[in-house]
Order: structure tokens, then C-alpha cells, then sequence
């Protein structure tokens, strides 16, 4: 006998974890964003073992109807993602008294998994991936099941732990101990290449958390809103004369996903014109539905005209163009339009698997050409690869400034055999973002991604938390030195425009660039805000993996590290072991994320503030040491800002004690080794 799930409330549904009656087969629905068809890798006895790894969760009873049903699965989509578990009522992010839980963690952390899933922040739901094409929250609907029973029934005296998704149990620990720890994707180094991430993916036995996807802190595109029109801004203010303004001058780039569908609307902040190609209609309509793309078009003629209009009467304007990115760049070239800034943020940490579209294949034919022949996907994507830097490299030629946004297009396209090397065939001839802006004028100076979250879902505690922090960056720009005043003047900007600029999608949630003095002197307000009721409930702090201290990312992150240590990654180890028995309410760490598998370690946590001293404590103690983890690495790389910063804290912080380096003149070194 089955039982429909709708006879159980929601808190009841939590609580009951996998179903005590086999529930109903629920088909997938159709018009949400499905992942693609993941490339078949296994082996006749590795299909075996994935059917016998899923079955795991289920009762005996159970395994002969459903093995069937995952083999089905297995070979239609290459992954089983079981989703006759999916629950029946909707997934958000609920006030957090909607909870069922034993201690306000528990129901925080089950808020930012719902969030991470919401059909309107995730780019792939059903699939339980939230953006970037595979950053998963969990590899299958057991896993997502079990994890929240286990959060709903956790006391203040045990720790889950997360094995890639996989929730291993409830350990005894203690009241100081995070309540959740989460590693994803961590393979012994030898087995980290792209094939190695399809095969141990479709065997059920890891994940890609991507960055914040599998941390439970991805706040919807908002998250990297603020960094992109900082990065543009900056980047305008490199090609243009003091007294230029943006407005009507393009920039051009590509992607418009969970992470890429930002570009438009830091484009309309920093006050330029952004042309961005998808190929993708789905998720380019997705994005003009929310409002974060002024227009839409799917026709060449069209969009070239509206951009000649544009920059005739310049404009400030977002525009979408369904289609594929090398035939703008290409066309723009030939109708003489002259683009300021390049980039591109499709998702070429997965090349081969749907985060890159290559040019002369529609949508559809390609999502059938990857799963089916794999091979010769890979030779169209090089080949598109190609291309498209030939394209740029001639708007380059004519004064365009292209620079890379950490989503490893330049390494692809070296990779592929395209011209993006310099002359000592060992750099790029294009520099990463880092490299020129986010690295020297924000993480060596302690400035990065800190957000976040109101747990009461009330648009007005939002409110009332950007105007507090408003009101710290304001005091704290008053008295600080000129080194970092641009740094505070954009945030101030960006904080005070965020409810206009209209940012939130799922959670009521906010990001703002701080160092560590802004962060604590802002939660320090939170926590008291909370305390005395100004706010209404608990705040959920975290912040974006692309942080100061908590990635160790040789092409991105730390792309600005010249002492050797780019490929090292102790950095990000020591940020997540260090947030742990400081206060993080959850700790994370992760293989890939924002430039592929194998290629980047890094860690994010999670706080909540519940308004007591012990939270005050907590919060003071973590943070500092949460950015100036990264700040001392980026000062002993003798980064010539981050000297400044740590220097600075120390005067500040008597108790912070940093080995400096001594700096070697290049004369000393003339004429060793000749």
C-alpha cells in the first residue's frame, strides 16, 4: 500500500526523514532546468556497484522495484538522482520558526539548503545543482532526506558530518564545535581529473560543490553582483581618462546561469552598456523575467542596432542575446564596434559537460552530441575555443581590454591550441581579474565577499540591516587611511543603492565588500540588533568561498601570488581548521568550485547570530581571523598591499605577531646562475 506525503505537515515530513512506505515514481518537471546528460563513463561492474551504492539508503523490501527504476536513471541521464524521493512540498527558504529543530543552528542551516534549491535561486532543482552546471548541495534526494531529519533532531552537544554530500551521522562533540562539517569533492590528488570527477560522480561516492553551492551559502546571483561591478568599474577605470564615464561604452561577455547571470546587472551599476550571449533560451528568458536584463534578443541584425542606439545616445543598458557568444564577437568586429571591456563567464571549469557551448550547434544538438559522442563534442568546443579568442585577440589589437573572470577560459583555451600565450609561452597574454583588480585592490587589503541572510524571511529586517551597515561603513571611512578610501567609497555606494538596485532572489539575504574591521563592527551591530529585538529573528553570516583567505586558486583567486605558492593550497586548509575552533557555526571545504576539479581548494563557513554574548565572542574571534589568515599569506608573497594591511593590524591588534619577508633587490640576484 502507498501512502500519498501529502497527509504529513511539513515540520512531520523533516522529521520522518527517508519515507517509512515506498511514496508513488514522480516524474520530472518539465519546465524546470534539468541538468544535461552526464557522458557515459562506467564500466558493466561500475554500473553494478552505483546501483548498489544507491540502494543503500533503502530498506531491502524496496530494491528490487528500485533498482529498476535508478538503472533507468543511470543510463537516461548518467546520474541517479531518485527522484521519486523528491518531497512533495515546496522547497524555500522559510522562516526560520518553520523548523522543526532542537537547536537554532539546525534550523538555519536547513534554511540555506532549502534556499540552495529553490527552482527560482538553483539552476538545475530536481538535480539538486545550484549553479555552475554541477555545483551540487547533494548528489540525490536520500542524501537532501536524511540531512535535514539529521539537522531537525541534532542537539548542541553533536556535529553532523558531510561526506560530499552524504551525511555521514550525528557524532558526539561539544557546544563550542560547528554543528555541521562539510568537505566535498576532497580525491586523493592523483584521481582529481575531469574523467575521474564523471566516473566517482556516477558511482554516487562524491560531488562538486562548486563554491557556495555545496556550503549552503549561495544567496542567488546577488552573490557575485557586487564583485562583477566592482571588477567593472575598476576595470573601466583602467582604460578610461579620470573624466569618462562608462555610459555608452560596451561590455561584452558571455553566460547568463546561477553565477553569469549577474554580468547585466553590475553592468547597469557600473553604468555601461553589457551585451551578454547565452545559448541557453531557458536561462537568458529566466534572467529578463527577474528583471536582471533590460532587453532580450535572438536576432544578430537586431541586437547590433540596438547597440549602434546605445552608444549613440549613451546608455546605460543590459542586453541578452540568445546565441552563442564567438558569433558576436565576431560580428561586432566586422560592423566596426569597438568594445572597452571583454570577458566571458560560461562554465569552462566544465568544458565538456554543458558549462560551454560551442559555436555552430544549437543548444539542443549539443546537450545530444556530449552525452552521445563525446569525442567529437570535445573537438567542436576546442575548435569554438579557437575561434573566439581569434576574435578577440583582433577587438584586442584595436585597444579592447580583456581580461579573465576565473571561470578558466584561458586555460581551456591554452588547452584547446588557441593564441592566449604571451611571448615567453609561460603567462597568459590576458590577465585574470584577480590579477589586475580584485587581487591588489581588494584581498591584499582584507576586502571581500561578506553576506548575509535574515532568518525571518521580513524584507524590513533587510532593511533595517543595510542601514546598519551603512552606518559602520560610514563611521569607519571617516578614519580610514587613503590607501582604502576607493574600497569604502564603492562599498558605501553599493549598500546604499542594494534595495533599489532590486537584488534578492530566494532568501532575504545581502552581500557587501568588507575588510575585518568592517565585518566585525558590522555583525557586532547585527548581534546586538537581534539581542534588543530591532531584528526580528536569528542573522546567518558566511560569505563567498572567493574570499581573501578561503581559496587556494592559481588562475583566480591567488592568481596574484608571484613567490611560488600559487599551487599550494594550505592556505585554504588552515582557513577552514582555524574557522572551526573559533566559532563557525558550519565549516566547508571543497575540491573545484569556480575553476574546475583539480584545480582549486577552498573553504567558506557559516555563523549564525542569535543575539547572545556567546555569539559576540564567536564572531569577533573568527573573523578576524578569517581575512587575516589570507592577508599574512598575501603579505609573505610580499604583496605590497597586503604588507600595508597586516602591518596596519598589527598595530591595531597587539595580540597578531605575522612573520614578515625581508625584500631581495633584483641587484643581489644579477649574475648568480650565469
Amino acid at each position: 500500500m502507498q501512502s500519498s506525503k501529502t497527509e504529513l505537515s511539513f515540520k512531520d515530513e523533516i522529521l520522518l526523514g527517508i519515507p517509512k512506505v515506498l511514496p508513488p515514481k514522480r516524474p520530472r518537471t518539465p519546465e524546470l532546468n534539468h541538468a544535461p546528460k552526464r557522458k557515459e563513463i562506467l564500466n558493466l561492474e561500475e554500473k553494478k556497484l552505483a546501483i548498489r551504492n544507491a540502494l543503500r539508503y533503502f530498506p531491502s523490501v524496496w530494491h528490487s522495484e528500485l533498482s529498476v527504476e535508478f538503472a533507468m536513471e543511470l543510463e537516461k541521464y548518467g546520474r541517479i538522482y531518485m527522484y521519486r524521493f523528491k518531497p512533495g512540498y515546496k522547497i524555500h527558504a522559510r522562516p526560520i520558526s518553520e523548523y522543526p529543530a532542537k537547536t537554532v543552528e539546525g534550523a538555519a542551516i536547513m534554511l540555506m539548503i532549502q534556499n540552495n534549491l529553490d527552482p527560482d535561486v538553483a539552476q538545475h532543482p530536481e538535480e539538486l545543482i545550484t549553479y555552475g552546471g554541477n555545483g551540487a548541495v547533494f548528489q540525490n534526494w536520500a542524501q537532501y532526506l536524511l540531512t535535514m531529519q539529521y539537522l531537525a533532531t541534532m542537539t548542541s552537544e553533536q556535529t553532523l558530518h558531510m561526506y560530499s554530500g552524504h551525511p555521514m551521522g550525528l557524532f558526539p562533540s561539544s557546544k563550542e564545535a560547528p554543528r555541521v562539517v562539510i568537505t566535498n569533492g576532497m580525491m586523493i590528488p592523483n584521481y582529481s581529473g575531469q574523467d575521474d570527477w564523471e566516473k566517482f560522480n556516477a558511482l554516487g561516492v562524491t560531488q562538486y560543490g562548486q563554491m557556495t553551492a555545496g556550503s549552503y551559502m549561495y544567496i542567488g546571483p546577488q552573490g557575485i553582483v557586487h564583485g562583477t561591478a566592482i571588477t567593472v568599474m575598476n576595470a573601466f577605470r583602467k582604460v578610461l581618462p579620470k573624466s569618462e564615464s562608462p555610459n555608452g561604452k560596451i561590455f561584452l561577455t558571455a553566460g547568463l546561469g546561477g553565477m553569469s547571470g549577474a554580468q547585466p546587472k553590475a553592468g547597469n551599476i557600473a553604468g555601461c552598456i553589457t551585451v551578454c550571449a547565452e545559448v541557453n533560451e531557458a536561462a537568458a528568458s529566466k534572467r529578463y523575467a527577474q528583471g536582471w536584463v533590460d532587453e532580450l534578443y535572438s536576432n544578430m541584425d537586431t541586437l547590433i542596432g540596438r547597440t549602434k542606439q546605445a552608444i549613440a545616445k549613451n546608455e546605460v543598458l543590459s542586453l541578452a542575446y540568445v546565441g552563442n557568444v564567438v558569433d558576436v564577437w565576431e560580428q561586432f568586429y566586422e560592423e566596426g564596434l569597438f568594445i572597452h571591456l571583454g570577458s566571458d563567464q560560461t562554465s569552462l571549469h566544465n568544458p565538456w559537460a554543458g558549462g560551454y557551448y560551442p559555436v555552430g550547434l544549437s543548444f539542443e544538438e549539443a546537450n545530444i552530441m556530449m552525452a552521445e559522442n563525446p569525442e567529437l563534442f570535445k573537438d567542436k568546443v576546442r575548435k569554438s575555443l579557437r575561434r573566439q579568442v581569434n576574435a578577440i585577440n583582433k577587438h584586442s589589437e584595436k585597444g579592447t581590454y580583456f581580461f579573465d573572470y576565473g571561470n578558466a577560459f584561458l586555460l581551456e583555451a591554452s588547452r584547446a591550441g588557441a593564441d592566449v600565450m604571451s611571448e615567453n609561452n609561460i603567462d597568459f597574454k590576458y590577465p585574470s581579474y584577480v590579477q589586475d583588480i580584485l587581487g591588489p585592490m581588494c584581498f591584499d587589503f582584507g576586502f571581500g565577499p561578506f553576506r548575509w541572510v535574515c532568518t525571518s524571511g521580513n524584507p524590513e529586517d533587510l532593511q533595517k540591516t543595510d542601514e546598519i551597515a551603512l552606518s559602520v561603513m560610514e563611521k569607519i571611512r571617516d578614519s580610514a587611511p587613503e590607501e582604502i578610501q576607493q574600497q569604502m567609497e564603492d562599498n558605501i555606494k553599493w549598500i546604499s543603492e542594494a534595495e533599489s538596485n532590486k537584488l534578492v532572489v530566494g532568501s532575504q539575504a545581502r552581500i557587501l565588500y568588507a575588510d575585518a574591521e568592517g565585518r566585525i563592527k558590522i555583525a557586532e551591530a547585527f548581534n546586538e540588533a537581534v539581542q534588543s529585538g530591532k531584528i526580528s529573528a536569528p542573522i546567518v553570516l558566511g560569505r563567498d568561498h572567493h574570499d581573501v583567505s578561503g581559496t587556494d586558486s592559481p588562475f583566480r583567486e591567488t592568481s596574484n601570488i608571484y613567490d611560488g605558492s600559487q599551487f599550494t593550497a594550505d592556505m585554504a586548509i588552515h582557513n577552514v581548521i582555524g574557522d572551526s575552533f573559533r566559532g563557525a557555526s558550519w565549516v566547508s571545504i571543497h575540491n573545484g568550485g569556480g575553476v574546475g576539479w583539480g584545480e582549486v581548494i577552498n573553504g567558506g563557513f557559516g555563523m549564525v547570530l542569535d543575539g547572545s554574548d556567546g555569539a559576540s565572542e564567536r564572531l569577533k574571534n573568527m573573523l578576524f581571523f578569517d581575512v587575516n589568515n589570507g592577508i599574512s599569506r598575501r603579505s609573505w608573497a610580499r604583496n605590497k598591499e597586503a604588507l600595508f594591511a597586516i602591518k596596519r593590524e598589527m598595530k591595531r591588534s597587539p595580540n597578531l605577531k605575522v612573520t614578515l619577508p625581508n625584500i631581495v633587490i633584483d641587484k643581489v640576484l644579477d649574475g648568480l646562475f650565469e
